[in-house]
C-alpha cells in the first residue's frame, strides 16, 4: 500500500485534533502474526520472500506513508489499518516487527509497529501510518529518505536504559541549531549523522568483484544521458567490490524518473542507495 491520487490525510476542521501528541509504539514481544506470513507471496508479478527474523535488519531507502484511502481497511495481520496509530507496511519483515525510523534529513525518529504488506510501487522500503508521516515531516513531500532499524524487545528496555535520555533530546533540539552544524543521532547501536547537506541518493546500476566489469558498465552508461555515472569500491565481508552508480540525484522523483528510464532500457538490476 502506498499513497494514490486517491489517498490522503484527513480532514483538518474534523480530523486533526486526533493527531495532535501522537505516542510511539512501545516495543513488546508478540508471537507472529497468524496471518501475512507466508514464505512468499506475489503482488503485480513480483515475488517476495517473508524474512525468517527481524534480527540485525537495517536499511535506508525512501518511505512513502498512506491515508484515509486504506483508514478502516485491513491489513495483511488482518488488523484494521488506523492512519492514527504509529504502524507501518513492509514487505519482508515478519508481522509484527518494531522498527525505529530515522528521517535522515532532519534526525526525527519514531517507534513503529509493523503489521501490514507494502509498498508494493517504487523503490519505497516502507509504508508509514499517517501519523508516523506527520511525526517525520514527509506528509506534504508524501517521501522521505530514512533508515528503517528493527528492535529486539527482549533487549530493548536495556537499550533504551543505557541511552541516556540525551539522545532523544538532541532529535527534539535538531530545529533549533544552526544548519550548519552536524547533529549526531544516536540509535539503539549506532549512531546517524544528519548534517545541513542532508543524504546523498544514488541509483546503484551494478556491483562487480572485477573493476574491468565496472568500468565496463560505466562506459555502457556514460552514453545513455543519465546524469553523472561514477564508481564506488568499498571492502565487503572480506572482498572489495566496485559499484556503478548513478548520482547524486537532487529529489526522490530524480531517482523515479532514473529508474523509469533503466527499466524501460531493459535494464532491472538496480536499486536506491541512500547515503
Amino acid at each position: 500500500m502506498r499513497p494514490s491520487q486517491s489517498d490522503g490525510p484527513p480532514s483538518v476542521a474534523v480530523d486533526q485534533p486526533k493527531i495532535q501528541t501522537p505516542v510511539d509504539q512501545i516495543p513488546r514481544v508478540e508471537p507472529l502474526s497468524k496471518y501475512g506470513n507466508p514464505k512468499s507471496y506475489e503482488v503485480f508479478g513480483k515475488t517476495y520472500y517473508t524474512l525468517p527474523s527481524s534480527k540485525g535488519y537495517v536499511e535506508r531507502g525512501i518511505a512513502s506513508w498512506y491515508g484515509k484511502k486504506f483508514h478502516g481497511k485491513l491489513t495483511s495481520s488482518r488488523e484494521p489499518y488506523d492512519m492514527y496509530a504509529m504502524t507501518a507496511a513492509h514487505t519482508q519483515l515478519p508481522l509484527p516487527t518494531y522498527v525505529q525510523v530515522t528521517n535522515l534529513k532532519n534526525g526525527k525518529q519514531v517507534i513503529l509497529r509493523v503489521n501490514d504488506r507494502g509498498p508494493f510501487v517504487g523503490n519505497r522500503i516502507i509504508d508509514l501510518s499517517y501519523t508516523a508521516a506527520m511525526k517525520l515531516d514527509i506528509v506534504q513531500q508524501g517521501t522521505g529518505l530514512v533508515e528503517v532499524r528493527a528492535l529486539d524487545p527482549r533487549n530493548y528496555q536495556h537499550a533504551n536504559q543505557s541511552n541516556n535520555s540525551d539522545s532523544y533530546s538532541e532529535v527534539k533540539e535538531l530545529d533549533s541549531v544552526k544548519a550548519t552544524e552536524k547533529q549526531v543521532i544516536h540509535t539503539e547501536d549506532s549512531a546517524i549523522i544528519v548534517s545541513a547537506d542532508g543524504p546523498q541518493v544514488f541509483v546503484q546500476v551494478g556491483a562487480f568483484g572485477e573493476r574491468e566489469n565496472a568500468d565496463q558498465l560505466k562506459n555502457q552508461l556514460s552514453g545513455l544521458n543519465l546524469g553523472n555515472i561514477s564508481i564506488s569500491s568499498v571492502v565487503h565481508n572480506s572482498k572489495q567490490l566496485h559499484r556503478v552508480r548513478i548520482g547524486p540525484l537532487a529529489t526522490v522523483e530524480s531517482a523515479d524518473d532514473t529508474v523509469s528510464e533503466l527499466n524501460a532500457m531493459g535494464m532491472n538490476n538496480h536499486r536506491v542507495v541512500i547515503e
